[in-house]
Parts: C-alpha cells; sequence; structure tokens
C-alpha cells in the first residue's frame, strides 16, 4: 500500500471543493489547478496550494494533460483525483499519470478506453451477456449508414456521441425527416466536447426511467453495487433531479441490476468508483445497458446519504491500494435521499446559462440537508464552463419527508445576481407525477411550459415590492415635494425576463405603498428595510422579500418565488435597442456559426447563427419573415450579451 501525502484535484468549481474537504478530513494536503477565469475561484483558495495552468478556454488549461502534470509534479503532490468531467474519463490522462509516477484516483486506463467510447463498451457488454438496447455502434460512420440503420430499428431513434457523457452529442429523433440534421448536430457538438465526432444510433425506449448503479472494486478483485439512483428528471440528456433509492425498483430487481452492473465492470478489469447507467423499462420490467461512467458521477451524493459511506474517502483507499472496507452483505440502505441541481440558466427562456456575479446567496440554515457548493457570495459565474452553483441533497426517512425537506430549503435559498433554476426546480418537486414517483425520462420536455412557468414574487403584491426596493427610505427622498405626512408617487416601467411589460403607478403614503396597474391596485406596508432585505405586510400577511439593485436592472426573491426587472422608467432608449429586426446574442459566448448573408430571404423561426456558452451551442433565430439586412458578427467571434448579430431590413 501506498499512502496517498499531497493530493491534486485536476478539477474545477464545485466537485474540486468536495474532494478537498475529504483529503482535509484524511490529513492530505491538496493542490488546486486554475485558469485565469477561476483565479480566485472559491475551491483554489480553499486548497493548500493553487497553481495556474492556463487561459480560460478549457483546452488550454483543464484539458491540458502536459500542464496537469507538470504542476502536480513540480508541487511534490504524489496523487492526482480527475473528479468527473474534463480529464476524468480521458485514458491517455490516466496513463500519463502513471507513466510520471503519480497515482490516478480512478480506475486504468484501459478499463477507461473500454468503457470510455460507448460503441465499443456496448459491443463487450453484449459479449459479457449485459442486455442492452438494440442499435447500431459499427465502425462504418457515413450518414447513409446512420439513416438506413435508423429505418431498420424503427423510429423514434437516439443518435449519441461514442465519446464522452453530460448528454453532449446526444439528439432525439421522431422521423425520418429529422434524421440528417440530427446526425449533423451530434457530430459537431460532439467534436467541439469530445474532439470526437463518432456516433452510435440506438433505439429510443419511450416512457424509460434511467436508473444507475454505484459499483466499487478494488485491486484486490473485490466488486460490489451500492444500489441504484434514479435520474429520470432530465433537460435535454442532462440530469435535474436524482434520488436514492429509486421509486420503481423492487429489490428483487435492485439485485438484478446490481449484478449486472458488476458483471459489466468486471468484464474490464475496473478499479475504483464507476456508474453502471440503465435504461428500465417500467411496462416490460425490463432493463438494457446504456453506458459506464468511469469516474465519480456528479449525483453521488446521494448514495452517501442512503448508505452512510463517503465514496471520496473510498476513492483514496482504493488507490492507495486497501481493499474495500465491506462485502456486499455490508451494504445497508438507510432512508431517502434527493438531489437538486441549482444552475445559472433561465428554464422561462429556453434554459439560457447566464453569468455574472453574484451577489447575493444564502442558504437556509438548520432545515438538515447538505450543500455541495463551489461558489460563494461575491463570486463571479464566467461563460466558459458549466453553470452549476450548487447541488443540495435532502435525506429523510421515506421519500416523501426528503422530497419535502428539498422543497423547503430550496424556497428558502436566496440566489441573486442572474436568472437560475430554483423556481424550476421547486415546481419539479412539487409536481403531482414526479411526487407519485410516475415521471419518466420525457417528462420535463412534456410538460415543460408549465413547469417553467415562473410566478410574481410577492404574488399581487409584486410591483409594490418593486417600488419598495427601487426608492431609499425615508419613502422620497428624491421626490420634490415629499414630506413624512403627505403622499406622492412616480410612474414605474418594468420589463420582465419574460419581455412582460410592466406600466404601473407609484404611490407613497408613509410606510403604505400602493401600486396601480391595468386598473388593479395592490397595496403593502413596509415594516422595515435594509440594503437587501424589505419585511413588509400585504393584507394580513407578513413577508420576506430579498432584493438587489445593479443599475437599472432589480432582482426581487421572496416565499420561493424570484423574478429580474429591467427598470425603464430612467433608462436610456438605448437600453431597450433591438426590437424585432435584429437578432441578438442572448449571452456572452462564442459565434459558432453564421448562416446568412446580406440579402438573403429569412423565414420566422429561421436559424441565423449558433452561440456557444458554458458548453451548450445556441440556435438564434430569425423573429420574422424578411431579408437580412447586414451580418454584424463573424463566424469564431467571441461576443458579449445582447450584442447584435443579424439585422434584418426594416419592414415596409
Amino acid at each position: 500500500m501506498t499512502p496517498i501525502r499531497k493530493l491534486l484535484i485536476a478539477n474545477r468549481g464545485e466537485i474540486a471543493c468536495r474532494i478537498i474537504k475529504t483529503a482535509r478530513a484524511r490529513g492530505v494536503a491538496t493542490v488546486a489547478v486554475y485558469s485565469d477565469a477561476d483565479e480566485n475561484a472559491l475551491y483554489a483558495r480553499m486548497a493548500d496550494e493553487a497553481v495556474h495552468i492556463g487561459a480560460p478556454e478549457p483546452a488550454h488549461s483543464y484539458l491540458n494533460i502536459e500542464a496537469v502534470i507538470a504542476a502536480a509534479k513540480n508541487t511534490g503532490a504524489d496523487a492526482v483525483h480527475p473528479g468527473y468531467g474534463f480529464l476524468s474519463e480521458r485514458a491517455d490522462f490516466a496513463k500519463a499519470c502513471a507513466d510520471a509516477g503519480l497515482i490516478f484516483v480512478g480506475p486504468p486506463a484501459t478499463a477507461i478506453a473500454a468503457m470510455g467510447d460507448k460503441a465499443i463498451a456496448k459491443r463487450r457488454m453484449i459479449e459479457a451477456g449485459v442486455s442492452c438496447v438494440p442499435g447500431y455502434q459499427g465502425d462504418d460512420q457515413s450518414d447513409a449508414v446512420f439513416i438506413k440503420e435508423a429505418e431498420k430499428l424503427g423510429f423514434p431513434v437516439m443518435v449519441k456521441a461514442s465519446a464522452g457523457g453530460g448528454g453532449r452529442g446526444m439528439r432525439i429523433v421522431q422521423d425520418k425527416a429529422g434524421i440528417a440534421d440530427a446526425i449533423a448536430s451530434a457530430r459537431k457538438e460532439a467534436k467541439s466536447a469530445f474532439a470526437d465526432d463518432r456516433l452510435l444510433i440506438e433505439c429510443a425506449v419511450l416512457g424509460a426511467r434511467h436508473v444507475e448503479i454505484q459499483v466499487f472494486a478494488d485491486a484486490h478483485g473485490n466488486c460490489i453495487h451500492l444500489g441504484e439512483r434514479d435520474c429520470s428528471l432530465q433537460r435535454r440528456n442532462q440530469k435535474v433531479i436524482e434520488e436514492a433509492p429509486s421509486p420503481v425498483i423492487t429489490p428483487e430487481k435492485r439485485e438484478q441490476m446490481g449484478a449486472a452492473a458488476v458483471k459489466a465492470a468486471q468484464a474490464v478489469g475496473y478499479v475504483g468508483a464507476g456508474t453502471v447507467e440503465f435504461l428500465y423499462d417500467p411496462a416490460r420490467d425490463e432493463f438494457y445497458f446504456l453506458e459506464m461512467n468511469t469516474r465519480l458521477q456528479v449525483e453521488h451524493p446521494v448514495t452517501e446519504m442512503v448508505t452512510g459511506f463517503d465514496l471520496v474517502a473510498w476513492q483514496l483507499d482504493v488507490a492507495e491500494g486497501k481493499k474495500l472496507l465491506v462485502d456486499q452483505t455490508g451494504v445497508h440502505f438507510d432512508g431517502w435521499a434527493m438531489e437538486a441541481r441549482l444552475y445559472a440558466e433561465d428554464p422561462a427562456q429556453g434554459f439560457m446559462p447566464y453569468s455574472g456575479k453574484i451577489r447575493l446567496l444564502d442558504f437556509p440554515d438548520g432545515v438538515g440537508v447538505r450543500v455541495d457548493g463551489g461558489v460563494e457570495e461575491g463570486d463571479t459565474v464566467t461563460t466558459f464552463y458549466d453553470p452549476m452553483i450548487a447541488k443540495v441533497i435532502a435525506h429523510g426517512t421515506t421519500r416523501d419527508q426528503a422530497r419535502l425537506k428539498l422543497t423547503t430549503v430550496l424556497k428558502k435559498t436566496v440566489l441573486l445576481g442572474f436568472a437560475h433554476n430554483r423556481d424550476f426546480l421547486v415546481s419539479l418537486l412539487e409536481d403531482e407525477a414526479f411526487d407519485k414517483g410516475e415521471a419518466d425520462t420525457g417528462y420535463i420536455e412534456r410538460n415543460l411550459e408549465r413547469l417553467s412557468k415562473r410566478n410574481a414574487p410577492g404574488g399581487a403584491a409584486a410591483i409594490a415590492l418593486a417600488g419598495a426596493a427601487l426608492v431609499d427610505l425615508p419613502f422620497g427622498d428624491q421626490l420634490t415635494g415629499w414630506h413624512s405626512r403627505g403622499s406622492c408617487g412616480f410612474p414605474l416601467h418594468l420589463v420582465t425576463t419574460g419581455q412582460q411589460i410592466i406600466k404601473a403607478d407609484i404611490r407613497l403614503d408613509g410606510a403604505k405603498i400602493t401600486a396601480t396597474n391595468d386598473g388593479e391596485e395592490a397595496a403593502i406596508e413596509v415594516l422595515s428595510k435594509s440594503e437587501t432585505t424589505i419585511h413588509y405586510r400585504h393584507e394580513g400577511r407578513i413577508g420576506v422579500a430579498r432584493f438587489v439593485r445593479n443599475h437599472y436592472h432589480l432582482e426581487i426573491e421572496t416565499d420561493g418565488d424570484w423574478e429580474r426587472y429591467t427598470d425603464f422608467t430612467l433608462a436610456p432608449a438605448s437600453e431597450n435597442a433591438g426590437g424585432e429586426d435584429v437578432v441578438k446574442a442572448p449571452m456572452a459566448g462564442l459565434v459558432t456559426s453564421v448562416r446568412v448573408g446580406p440579402g438573403d430571404p429569412v423565414s420566422k423561426g429561421t436559424v441565423v447563427a449558433t452561440v456557444e456558452a458554458m458548453k451548450m451551442e445556441h440556435q438564434l433565430k430569425s423573429p420574422r419573415d424578411g431579408i437580412v439586412a447586414e451580418v454584424l458578427a463573424k463566424e469564431g467571434e467571441q461576443v458579449v450579451i445582447r450584442a447584435k448579430l443579424v439585422a434584418l431590413k426594416a419592414e415596409a
């Protein structure tokens, strides 16, 4: 056995913070690596040492094997933990660590290679007798072959990248008309994300559940499973809420799936933590191998909560050459756990990712949940990486108890500075189908409009609250002629993130604020106000609103509802430029394609350009039928949020 003394973490954000905590508890020194964009990141501040490895773009930093190995050697680290994402499933990285005399906290390079290519892995699983989804995973990658195989399988089908994971390079195709575009799009995204554009194609199992098994193996031939996680609530093949155990898996089925997962791991000589993912068909009570993630999963905390095991500590034990702490008979499950991923993205605006400074971040105390975060108040979320803010995990004796605890803590969580998915997570947790354990992998997409609908913070009192946030105490200091015994007012012109226009009148009378909008009136009594908090009374009920003001932007959160307003009451006209004649960048990012030129005719919904931000490609479409007047951006150009990309000729 070789004890680990100093551990370099070849990752960033939340998972780097998570690994540092376990290493610190074991007395192991830690080394962080950071890009230009992460110089002041939380994980870099937490580590014992931090080493700069390059520019913000992952290819020049977190994917730069030579830079990471050099950082480990120069700091005297004797081991490297890859976390998840980036280099975690790169066989060449595991080999480079071994060649440099470093302990790689993960499986051997041969196992990563065997499972890292989905097509090869699927062929090996078929040979090992593990049930797989029917499909094509051959070497001939021509479009003609894929189209032919899709027709043989029957629609709908799933086109998937052979390399990588995280939902990148995956497209579901409903009919033959969409197959060519899906292949081209999946290839492009796979090439960008994994530098590998090979694909495979499978039958799309409708109504399926995404159920994965956590496996663990040591170098002494022992391999066990730690039960299942249900990750069926997904959006664009990316997990949103995970839980352990699954509400649809019986103890008997768990043992069958666990045995299959162990067989899959043993077939490739696996060592360390891994996850074998299955599609489970409730109608047939059958499961099919999807892929194996040869690393720690984002959702590993739910398994830790129900088993009581620290999986990162187990990873370090196995990497040091120790045997597993328990055999299969020593694995027991206690209660239920659920995890929600809090992201800087707006579900009401097509899950548009956001970047910016975190102006207010507050997770409630005393609720009895775990928060695995990678940022603090005052930190900045950039456009270069995954926009995760934190994972919130609740444990309960029953599923309903875990669900209610997670719902409560999310409602009490305050995140201000940019749009986020907190309200969407609450909607999912309170949804009747999820409450009953009936939501499958397609549930979010089928119900997206309803689930992503945002409620005004404060309900009927929302506009009055906005008025209270926009004036200083004592009310009316900036208003001519106001005095403490009189009343005054001002007009209010706000636009929500969903482009709802609010034109209201605000009347101030002592501590009372009344808002009149479209003939309807609502009033609040302000009990107290600080720079970020308003205590108020509305129709006999006392509430608390949190808010931040930044130039012409106002964010308000109360009782689990959030909104960001742009205040056009005093804003210059340029703030509202653009109209329906200009296609603008919805976020800062890289222009990956410009598909039109001056003089080109376009129809409403035509894709005119694409922008890549936070590891996802976003298609920008023409707002109406018309003629392109001017193209204002170039392919390969980095643009800021709301940058004008394509202008249409004015309508006659």
